[in-house]
């Protein structure tokens, strides 16, 4: 028995199938029905609508044979798949390609194979009906034409199938989009709601009159503070809206990452001291990096904000530079972690995770997508790892190795949380 040609379309071929969705459910009535009458208009005891991908065949439909999946595939069908055409062979004893295969040699003895590949608008041949005799025979013209007929209606079952799976999935994501869409109104409503409710209040008093100088100062520092809360909530839905659209300034220089991860780490110290959690950074000397600063920062200040509120108080937060083999900053928490199903929907605009909604944690959930737009801007990469109740570890990466200068030897350089001043928070 000699190899099946391997197609050149093989590529396009089991990506239509994935798009297709076509893989999914085996055995399915319709494809039943068709390997059914395949058998009965050639007058054969097996028939087959078998689809190929990649090393292995998958059975949508059969009749005299228990084949589902195919591995060691069925070579006459990777043969006709390869060739793109119908693919007979009258006696497979007398044919060197076919003579020693398992299905010839042992059961179900196969003697006689005739198939025809079922091919997309898209021009790929997504698998073969089939059918096979244990005697050497031929089709007639009106068989050929029969089991032509059988596989023009099966891919076009498999495309209808297809599309109304895909159909299926915009709807479910649009259901999706929906409801992050009243979830981030529900949010920002809040978000906006409570500083301009206290700053109302507060105003009132002053306005009001009698408060010795002291308290009034602090009045009008609680006004401040969340005056400031709004306007960066509303900058940062305004960049997340340049993001989206790539109109966001971007002007890329040559950095030292551990500078610009010590000056983020400062910013965010206050924030850390609040909840009582210990914030340290763990880098080496110098790393070389070509980002824009503006950005970069933003990202990882985006970063660590999630983690101070994800961790409770008394945590850990960690931020760790590393050089090689990229320019990368990892922020590792000891937070209430994340469900592995949600580590990559919270890179999503405006998702927020089930513990968020439970815990009732302030946020809008765009800071994550923010950070990671920031990283796909720069041509790096966002991610995170964690498990629930046990931290999590989200990893900035630049591109490199160009990028970077590799640094001495990572050495702790601690740096408590009340040991800086940062902006108000």
């Amino acid at each position: 028995m000699t190899e099946a040609p391997v197609p050149a379309d093989k590529t396009a071929r089991v990506r239509e199938l994935g798009e297709l969705n076509a893989l999914e459910s085996l055995l399915a009535p319709d494809f039943q029905a068709i390997a059914v009458s395949a058998a009965h208009v050639c007058g054969t005891p097996i028939a087959l609508v078998n689809l190929v991908a990649g090393d292995r065949q998958y059975v949508k439909g059969r009749t005299g044979t228990d084949l589902t999946g195919v591995n060691p595939p069925v070579s006459f069908c990777d043969h006709t798949v390869a060739g793109c055409r119908t693919l007979e062979i009258p006696d497979a004893h007398a044919d060197p390609r076919f003579r020693d295969d398992p299905i010839v040699t042992g059961p179900p003895r196969v003697r006689s194979y005739t198939g025809v590949p079922m091919i997309t608008q898209q021009g790929n041949a997504l698998g073969t009906v089939c059918v096979m005799d244990h005697r050497p025979r031929r089709l007639d013209t009106a068989q050929h034409q029969a089991l032509h007929t059988l596989a023009t209606h099966a891919v076009t079952l498999i495309e209808l199938h297809g599309r109304a799976h895909q159909a299926e999935e915009v709807v479910r994501r649009l259901h999706a989009l929906e409801r992050l869409k009243n979830q981030f109104l529900r949010n920002v409503n809040h978000e906006l709601r409570t500083p301009l409710t206290t700053i109302r209040s507060y105003l009132e008093l002053v306005l009001e009159g009698g408060l010795d100088e002291t308290t009034e100062r602090r009045f009008l520092q609680v006004i401040e503070r969340n005056g400031d809360r709004m306007l960066h909530l509303v900058d940062m839905m305004l960049l997340m809206a340049s993001l989206n659209a790539q109109t966001a300034a971007f002007s890329p220089a040559r950095i030292d990452l551990s500078d610009l991860a010590r000056r983020v780490v400062e910013l965010s110290a206050p924030a850390a001291h609040l909840k009582g959690l210990s914030l340290n950074l763990h880098a080496p000397g110098p790393v070389e990096a070509q980002a824009d600063a503006d950005q970069l920062g933003t990202a990882l200040l985006q970063v660590l904000d999630n983690s101070i509120k994800f961790t409770s108080r008394g945590g850990a937060i960690d931020v760790v530079v590393t050089a090689d083999p990229a320019p990368e900053v990892e922020i590792h928490d000891t937070g209430i972690g994340v469900e592995h199903d949600d580590l990559r929907r919270v890179f999503e605009d405006f998702y927020r995770t089930p513990q968020a909604e439970e815990q009732a944690v302030q946020g809008t959930g765009i800071g994550l997508s923010i950070a990671e737009k920031i990283m796909e801007m720069h041509g790096g990469s966002a991610r995170m790892e964690s498990e629930l109740h046990e931290g999590a570890c989200v990893h900035l990466t630049l591109p490199g190795p160009g990028g970077a200068r590799r640094g001495e030897r990572p050495g702790d350089q601690p740096m408590r949380s009340g040991s800086v001043r940062g902006p108000r928070t």
